[in-house]
């Protein structure tokens, strides 16, 4: 699915907790920086007990998203983060270049291909998808 409109981005980001029962709160907000770029910032708390932090900055008039960030909690401890950081020299990234996920052991140096996330598609449904698998 590629990057929708802003109207249709909007209705999947405030329709997450009706598509995942393991939502048991979401303060995430879509806000306008431009009559065609937008900032989507807030956390998904999974009924698990893991905390979702997301940041997006979203084009949509080019149809991408220029940045993101997403960052894991169980707790106040952070047990992984997605970013599309380059690293060319890790072979093990090449399938999904440059979008991966660290995490434990040694976290910062942790790195695994992060199947789903892109630039092109809405991030969120894997995103929390992956992090149902964690428990």
């Amino acid at each position: 699915m590629p990057l929708p409109e802003r109207h249709e981005y909007e209705s999947i980001v405030y329709g997450l907790q009706n598509e995942f029962q393991q939502i048991d709160s979401s303060t995430l907000r879509v806000y306008s920086t431009s009559a065609s770029a937008a900032t989507l910032e807030g956390e998904v708390v999974l009924k698990s007990g893991l905390r979702i932090r997301v940041v997006e900055v979203l084009d949509f008039g080019a149809g991408v998203i220029r940045k993101y960030s997403y960052t894991v909690y169980r707790g106040e401890q952070k047990i992984r983060w997605y970013d599309p950081q380059p690293h060319p020299e890790n072979k093990k990234l090449a399938a999904t270049f440059p979008h991966h996920f660290h995490e434990e052991p040694d976290i910062k140096h942790n790195r695994k291909p992060a199947k789903g996330i892109s630039f092109e598609a809405p991030n969120l449904a894997v995103l929390i998808k992956d992090c149902i698998a964690l428990g």
